[in-house]
């Protein structure tokens, strides 16, 4: 049956079945494809989907009430006060349709009796594979060239690249992206430096040396990150951090934008220190991505600078944008709400602990 809700819901309502229950799902930050892949994977389990297109805050919270289950998105803001507009409206289940969760308070959802289930894997080709597109876009100028071309001209002066192979990569964060990363550029022929809390048996056995953070930066010709955003990881790429950098490095992040200290990069790219910088996750990217602000002026000045730099490419936080990836997260996000329905575990939780460093999305990206 067709449901509507304030001119911004699209909704889809499979069939019941016999003796089932339903559960009323709010789907925030949705897009056409967010929509197409849900209502697919919703087929054989029937619950209520109704799609929003804004992002969820405090401010769009109230579109929710009366529904047990909310899914959102990574550039949807959970904060206490989301949450708490959330329970008061009776949801008891956030699904999120991400792996990282740095965007949710854990500790004002465990007040709140909320339950937080995420999707702890989903592709980690499609952002391994975007990773390693962007370095080869990066290092033989693919985005200058395809212009060039395009303008009828055919110089090849300033296109100058070097060859992957015998060059040393840093791999910061070896979960399971940053791991299919590795093996990438290994089979590239790249010898490989890591940095992570937590080695991997997986990379080193891809002959990668674990090393800490000042030996990589200055040893690296190109650095990739695969990090969660944590405290500690917050801007782990500073002013302090590009100055250990080798001069001409290539810096890479298709993990999380507040990684980078985006005023300190600029100044790295004006300095000469970083030769390329490719990006798809900015620190601000809120009010940015997943949005055709085409025909508008951008006000973000920092984002802006970086668009200028001939040796800048950024995407809109598209890594993870594969068919095969789109399906898994649907598949395991309405999967997690349907344990919760039948009052099963629910093995991709996320419980808040106090005292303890809540790293389950250092795998995410």
């Amino acid at each position: 049956m067709p449901c509507t809700g304030g001119g911004t819901v699209a909704c889809e309502v499979p069939p019941r079945r016999a003796n089932e229950a339903v559960t009323r799902i709010a789907v925030f930050s949705t897009r056409q494809y967010d929509r197409e892949f849900l209502t697919a994977a919703n087929e054989r389990l029937g619950h209520e989907l109704v799609f929003y297109e804004p992002r969820l805050t405090a401010d769009t919270a109230p579109l929710a009430a009366g529904f047990p289950a909310v899914s959102a998105f990574v550039n949807d803001a959970l904060d206490a006060a989301a949450l708490t507009v959330l329970a008061e409206g009776g949801t008891t289940l956030i699904a999120l349709r991400s792996a990282g969760f740095n965007n949710v308070d854990l500790a004002a959802a465990a007040a709140l009796g909320l339950r937080v289930v995420r999707v702890p894997a989903y592709s980690p080709h499609a952002v391994a594979e975007h990773t390693v597109t962007l370095i080869l876009a990066l290092n033989r100028k693919i985005h200058r060239a395809y212009q060039r071309v395009r303008d009828g001209n055919f110089s090849l002066d300033g296109l100058l690249g070097f060859d992957l192979s015998s060059r040393t990569v840093g791999v910061i964060g070896t979960g399971i992206i940053g791991a299919t990363t590795a093996g990438i550029l290994h089979g590239f022929g790249c010898d490989l430096l890591a940095a992570d809390p937590y080695p991997s048996e997986r990379v080193r056995a891809l002959g990668a040396r674990y090393v800490d953070l000042p030996e990589l930066f200055g040893a690296a010709d190109i650095i990739t990150l695969h990090c969660p955003l944590l405290p500690e990881t917050t801007h782990l790429i500073d002013r302090n951090a590009i100055a250990q950098m080798k001069r001409g490095v290539m810096l890479v992040n298709t993990s999380r934008g507040g990684l980078v200290d985006s005023r300190a990069v600029i100044a790295g790219l004006k300095s000469g220190r970083i030769g390329a910088l490719g990006l798809d996750v900015y620190e601000e990217e809120t009010d940015l991505f997943s949005r055709d602000l085409s025909g508008q002026i951008i006000q973000d000045d920092v984002f802006s600078r970086l668009l200028t730099f001939p040796n800048v490419i950024v995407t809109a936080h598209q890594g993870y944008f594969t068919a095969e990836a789109l399906h898994e997260i649907a598949t395991t996000t309405l999967r997690n709400v349907t344990e919760f329905e039948e009052g099963r575990p629910l093995a991709n939780e996320i419980r808040f602990e106090p005292g303890v460093d809540h790293v389950g999305g250092r795998r995410a990206a």
